[in-house]
């Protein structure tokens, strides 16, 4: 069913065929956008108060409004708008929208299986290098403060590793990061041993 958009006063009317005026509600026109066309008619009416504005730039904008709420009606209605411009006097016909097919969509980017590796390799062996460091200079002192010192180091790391775990690139760093946590800790079975 085509409507035309044309305001009354400081309303919006939606208009059917039969010039019989038509409630947004029993449209489904969401309530934000009902909103949105009577605050626009509120404008419209203002500047027709004021006889013709000097500004005419104000006018171009507020047409436009006008036009792109016309375009909002057309794509929730999937119908044919007629927009009356009430400044101009001009009735220009907006169409709904095409649903864009799904092959319009992106293709996902490749995941950068290599490097992503790569970095988490190299996070790793950093990761176990500073982990079994810490670990061998503390067992000289004692094997349970060497414990502690790991305990500490993972609980520290923990919450960035888990909060990174699917940002798109730091993924590959957590990865790391936690594959050198744990290979830390077998690691210092045999530091202690």
């Amino acid at each position: 069913m085509a409507v035309e958009l044309r305001t009354n006063g400081e309303r919006a009317e939606l208009v059917g065929p039969d010039d019989r005026v038509i409630d947004p509600a029993v449209l489904d026109v969401p309530a934000e956008l009902t909103t949105a066309l009577d605050e626009w008619a509120q404008v419209v009416a203002a500047m027709q108060r004021a006889d013709a504005p000097e500004d005419a730039s104000a006018a171009v904008l507020v047409s436009r409004r006008g036009m792109q709420l016309a375009d909002r009606l057309s794509a929730v209605l999937e119908t044919t708008v007629s927009y009356h411009d009430p400044l101009t006097g001009e009735v220009l016909f907006v169409d709904a929208a095409p649903p864009s097919p799904a092959s319009a969509l992106p293709a996902p980017e490749p995941t950068p299986w290599l490097t992503g590796l790569t970095v988490s390799a190299l996070m790793a062996v950093v990761t176990i290098t500073a982990v079994l460091t810490l670990a061998i200079t503390l067992n000289e002192t004692s094997g349970l403060l060497a414990i502690g010192a790991n305990i500490v180091v993972t609980a520290g790391l923990a919450p960035s590793v888990w909060l990174a775990r699917r940002v798109l690139i730091w993924r590959w760093v957590a990865f790391g990061v936690a594959s050198g946590l744990a290979l830390g800790w077998i690691a210092l079975i045999f530091v202690l041993l």
